[in-house]
């Protein structure tokens, strides 16, 4: 190519590139999510080789239908720019926008856009503009945990096994956080609620031996062969009663459908008969039941979540096995929340334990005829390990020997109120059962009433007022008498 050609194409570019709008570029730096009241700097990082007009700042407000400007930028007045005016430079140099947020709290959640404007090359009226956009996601600790017992208060239950459930509640958390449950400080294996539904599904379609070895792997309780002496007749034969109400007396060992009657022809043919009837579900002794579950029983677990509009969530998680009394009582279950706001993990814990000793308190402690007497349930006797009762226990009393003073067999409730209480009720013993999923236990207390001065004084000043009149009257009759005599 000839030297004047070269030079013509050189100026041709020269104008060419003259006639460019400019080069820019905008990107925002991603942030990583913001802990409530921490405070925020959001940075736009914009590359160019025009002239600077402006930087603005939005805050994309109302679902996205609007925006709020936040930071203006103005390089018209602001000498410390200039230098990004020189439009000579060979280099792009990448500069740098820069907002604070101070504290930030829910309202500063969401989308925010950094806009850039610089000249046009070809005509100083004109502005070209490019713009990025940054997520600014605020996330919020736990405010509360605590753990309740599903369904409290709830009864004891001697005759049969029955499932026990605690619920941990999360609430204030964005986003929802991670709960377990721990047992004695060890993390518990739970099985998913779709899960177990599909093993109680696979049971209820299974052969008898099959749903026997089902319900062992599930954790169930189950019913094995206990020595006679073990067995309390009176409880015995309730269990049997309940169980032939039901339909569901079987002879001990058999799991099939096969009726009473056959079982005993078979039993006949190739056993020796035992002394007592067997109980399908459960075998009790006189204190307390004797339910016997796998060594390592199944805990079903169960997780749901209630999000607000502004994205704080309410977390429930459900913790279900069988329950074993003599097992379960003073264990330690705690519930525990791990969250990106928090830097160890949260928890609250409770204390399974059976109501024993209630202490009950009188009031008046000297209660008098016509007064109202009080008998409140104080507290228990709790062992070293255990603050409290745990479930919540229900109260019962009842009158040893007869009803109540309102007519009632029995009331519920912490505390008993007898109104107007008579003389009759002076000696009489009143009973409170105490009970939760764990156990029972029963206190009994005398009423001892005593007469009232006030009344006693009433009664005393009528009878000598009676007693007054009646020798008034005896002395006006002999005087009438010997009147008469006279005459």
């Amino acid at each position: 190519m000839s030297a004047p050609l070269a030079l013509c194409c050189l100026l041709l570019s020269a104008h060419c590139l003259s006639l460019t709008a400019g080069y820019l570029t905008v990107s925002p730096e991603p942030l990583p999510p913001v802990v409530i009241g921490d405070t925020v700097t959001l940075k736009c990082n914009f590359q160019t080789d025009g002239s600077l007009r402006e930087i603005v700042w939005f805050q994309v407000i109302e679902g996205g239908r609007a925006k709020q400007k936040i930071f203006t930028y103005d390089a018209m007045y602001n000498t410390s720019y200039s230098h990004v005016e020189d439009s000579r430079r060979q280099a792009d140099p990448v500069h740098q926008s820069t907002v604070w947020l101070p504290e930030v709290q829910m309202q500063d959640d969401g989308l925010y856009e950094c806009h850039v404007g610089i000249y046009d090359r070809r005509s100083r009226d004109k502005v070209v503009l490019a713009s990025g956009s940054i997520t600014l996601t605020v996330i919020v600790p736990p405010k509360s945990i605590s753990v309740v017992a599903a369904n409290s208060p709830a009864p004891f239950s001697r005759y049969e096994a029955q499932n026990f459930t605690l619920v941990c509640i999360v609430t204030g958390a964005k986003p929802a956080p991670m709960v377990y449950f721990k047992r004695d400080g060890e993390l518990i294996d739970v099985v998913p609620t779709a899960q177990a539904s599909s093993l109680g599904g696979d049971q209820s379609k299974a052969p008898a031996h099959e749903k026997s070895q089902a319900q062992s792997q599930a954790g169930l309780w189950s019913s094995p062969v206990l020595a006679s002496q073990d067995l309390d007749d009176t409880k015995l034969r309730k269990s049997l009663s309940l169980l032939e109400e039901r339909g569901e007396l079987a002879r001990l060992g058999q799991h099939g459908p096969n009726s009473p009657e056959q079982g005993r022809e078979q039993r006949s043919d190739s056993e020796p008969k035992p002394t007592t009837e067997a109980i399908l579900e459960t075998v009790v002794n006189r204190e307390f039941p004797h339910w016997v579950q796998s060594s390592d029983p199944l805990y079903y677990f169960e997780h749901g979540q209630q999000v607000a509009s502004d994205g704080i969530t309410e977390v429930r998680a459900l913790l279900t096995w069988s329950l074993n009394p003599q097992l379960d009582n003073e264990a330690l279950f705690s519930c525990e929340v791990s969250h990106p706001a928090l830097s160890m993990p949260m928890q609250a814990e409770v204390t399974l334990a059976a109501p024993t000793g209630p202490k009950l308190s009188l009031s008046p402690s000297k209660a008098k005829v016509g007064d109202t007497v009080r008998i409140t349930v104080q507290g228990f006797q709790l062992g070293l390990f255990v603050s409290e009762v745990f479930p919540e226990p229900m109260f019962t009393w009842t009158k040893v020997g007869g009803r109540l003073l309102d007519g009632r067999e029995e009331h519920d409730g912490r505390e008993l109120v007898l109104e107007r209480v008579p003389a009759e009720l002076n000696g009489s013993m009143f009973r409170c059962t105490a009970q939760n999923p764990l156990g029972s236990t029963d206190t009994h207390t005398h009423l001892i009433v005593f007469d009232s001065p006030g009344l006693k004084k009433h009664f005393t000043a009528t009878d000598a007022a009676v007693s007054r009149r009646s020798l008034t009257f005896t002395y006006m009759l002999l005087l009438l008498s010997s009147t008469c005599e006279l005459t």
